[in-house]
């Protein structure tokens, strides 16, 4: 079993999947599309690397507002996890991503990566601090059950 995350964006899509013990997260590609709303191509992508990693649930970045709120790109990513979740079968859920694009680029910094560069992963280093914040949380609710 794996999990996916995925960062979802205007144009892109940064995906990351778990090892199989469910410790970390690694980013693993940007699917990138010419137009927002053309996205069959986005979703046979997906539904190739979901087959590829046999992967069992999709944590989807839910961009809230920082008052907790929820803004027209919340409600894209609603739309596109309901669209994921139909085509696929898996479980869905969505995740908080606030400030994850931050982090993500911080990481980026730390690691002196060139700004060309940078802005070719930084979807798929924002889909994995998504899933990996996801894990850590998973993992907690585990250890508190015991």
């Amino acid at each position: 079993m794996r999990i996916m995350g995925l960062d979802v964006g205007a144009m892109t899509v940064g995906v990351a999947i778990s090892d199989p013990l469910l410790l970390t997260a690694q980013g693993i590609e940007v699917i990138r599309r010419k137009q927002e709303n053309k996205l069959r191509q986005t979703y046979a992508r997906i539904e190739q690397l979901i087959e590829e990693y046999e992967v069992s649930l999709v944590v989807i970045g839910y961009p809230k507002n920082m008052n907790n709120t929820i803004g027209e790109r919340a409600m894209k990513s609603e739309a596109f996890a309901e669209d994921v979740r139909r085509r696929t079968g898996l479980e869905v859920v969505l995740w908080d991503e606030r400030l994850t694009t931050v982090s993500a680029h911080r990481v980026l910094d730390l690691g002196e990566v060139g700004l060309k560069k940078k802005m070719e992963v930084v979807d798929k280093v924002a889909a994995s601090v998504i899933l990996q914040s996801y894990l850590d949380w998973r993992r907690n609710q585990e250890n508190q059950n015991e």
